[in-house]
């Protein structure tokens, strides 16, 4: 396992958000705990794995360019 670790303020770097945002906006909604991040030993401090969220990112740009948004809020996939 390669995987590449990377804290609050490492990953805020990486994708241009603040930290913050990450923190509240981000945590929980889009990138959820066992997939995109850990809890190591239990503890409080998270630890982002990049390459999970490198991964997604790309595959949500690519979804997102081929859907037609449908005014009930559903999405028309062409």
């Amino acid at each position: 396992m390669n995987d590449s670790y990377l804290t609050t303020a490492e990953l805020a770097a990486r994708i241009k958000y603040d930290a913050r945002t990450i923190r509240e906006r981000l945590k929980d909604s889009v990138l959820f705990e066992g997939r995109h991040y850990i809890r190591p030993f239990g503890g409080r401090k998270i630890l982002y794995i990049w390459e999970t969220i490198e991964k997604d990112m790309a595959k949500a740009s690519k979804e997102e360019s081929f859907t037609i948004p449908l005014a009930n809020g559903g999405v028309m996939h062409g």
